[in-house]
This record gives structure tokens, sequence and C-alpha cells, in this order.
């Protein structure tokens, strides 16, 4: 088996196990020799293939995400998402986004800013904990209970605001609810006086595989509250509509 196949088996099972392992546990795994295992990891970590944890773990690394995020701008359903969001900025008048979930972390796939002098810090492929915005809660609702407070247990963080929810059994109520409303609300959770409203886009099989957000000043999101909610949740589901995911 050519080095190429053997990194690409450590990949498949580390995406396989969905969370990240040591070079002992991957090559046990594997049946493979665990000299072969620690070189082949050793490799991929230096090219950023893989990245590893303080633990000594391995997880899938930043370079594939960027080759993700290359690959996710030829999908038709990214296109019609960033469509829709653009349409949801022209409309409102506001910053929104189209966001998805890498692991423990939100990541913004796609941003289209509003016409005022209103700025943003999150700009496109940048990643923040799931518990600190709006659309990490939605896009981990569809989640088991159990799944939902594993997963706020290992990855919840304090925010710089120091007003994110760090609860997991709290955080993994809030997303059940979220979704289930198609609608998530956050306050200065993640950056001061900016607030942020989302709604799931949803595939066939219930999922939240991405969200549609209008991302505003906390004021005015407070002035606003119903015809924003309206705004997200519209778009969310004409994006659902036109990929045939029907209503949820």
């Amino acid at each position: 088996m050519s080095g190429l196949d053997r990194a690409l088996q450590i990949l498949d099972y580390l995406k396989a196990e969905a969370r990240p392992l040591g070079a002992y546990a991957i090559g046990r795994g594997l049946g493979m020799p665990l000299s072969t295992a620690y070189a082949i990891i050793e490799d991929l970590v230096e090219k950023s293939l893989l990245t590893r944890r303080s633990d000594g773990a391995v997880w899938l690394g930043e370079r594939l995400y960027h080759y993700g995020l290359a690959y996710g701008k030829a999908l038709d359903f990214l296109e019609v998402a960033t469509h829709e969001m653009q349409e949801l900025c022209r409309i409102s008048g506001e910053t929104s986004q189209v966001c998805g979930r890498d692991g423990d972390f939100m990541v913004v796939l796609a941003m289209a800013e509003g016409a005022g002098h209103f700025r943003v810090t999150s700009r496109v492929g940048t990643r923040v904990p799931l518990n600190w915005t709006a659309s990490g809660r939605l896009l981990v609702g569809h989640l088991t209970e159990t799944e939902r407070v594993a997963l706020f247990r290992r990855g919840a963080r304090s925010s710089p605001t120091g007003r994110a929810e760090t609860d997991p059994v709290t955080l993994a109520r809030n997303a059940e609810i979220a979704l289930a409303q198609r609608l998530s609300v956050q306050f200065s959770e993640s950056d001061f006086a900016v607030a942020c409203i989302a709604s799931p886009i949803r595939n066939r099989s219930g999922e939240c595989v991405a969200t549609i957000s209008l991302v505003v000043p906390e004021q005015k999101a407070v002035q606003q509250a119903d015809s924003f909610a309206q705004f997200v949740r519209a778009s969310s589901e004409k994006v659902e509509a036109m990929l045939g995911w029907g209503s949820h």
C-alpha cells in the first residue's frame, strides 16, 4: 500500500471516529504497524493536514479546512444560500452571513456587508466556538441530547465578553429549542454591542447543515427584533425550498 493510501486511511479513520485520537489508537484501529502510523502522522502534521492538540491527540488540520472551503464554493447548496444571503442583505440593509459547522466550531462560509457604517469582526473563514454564537446552537440542534451535551462539554469556551453560556446542559437544551423555533438570537456573546439573529437551513433529513443570519448592532436588534426574525426565517425557508429540502 502506498504512502498516500496510508495517509487517506488515517484521515478517513479520524473522520469516521469524529474525534481527535492518538497515534497509537489510530494505528491499532487500522491494524497498521505503529512505526508506520507514527511516521505518516508526523508527516501529515508537518504539512498541516493534521493538527496536534496539547494532549498529543491529532485531528483534521487547517489545510483540509481550506480545501473544504474551496470545494464548497462549487456546491449548488452554497451558491443558492449565498444568493439568498445577498438578497437578505439588500432587503434588510444589514450585514448577513451564511455559517456552517467545523467540528466544535462555527465557521463563516459567506458574508455580505450592509450599507451602513457598522462593521463586524467575523469575516469569511472566521472560526469561533459553537457556544459563542446564535448559529452555533442551531448547527447542533438536530443531534441527540447526549451528543449535544458531550459536544458542549468538550468544546464550550468562555467568550471575550464573558457573556456566552458555557454550561453543557443549558446549551444543549437551548440548541434544541432554537432549532424547533427556527430562530436563535445572541446579544454581545462574542463581541460587545453586537447581536446576531440566525435561522437554520435544514436538509431532507432535518439536519441543520448551515445557517443564514443577520449581524447588527445590539440596540437595533432589540428595537427591530420581530422584523429581523421574519427576515431570517423567510430566507432560510426559501433556501430549503429552492433545494427541494422542504420545510421542517
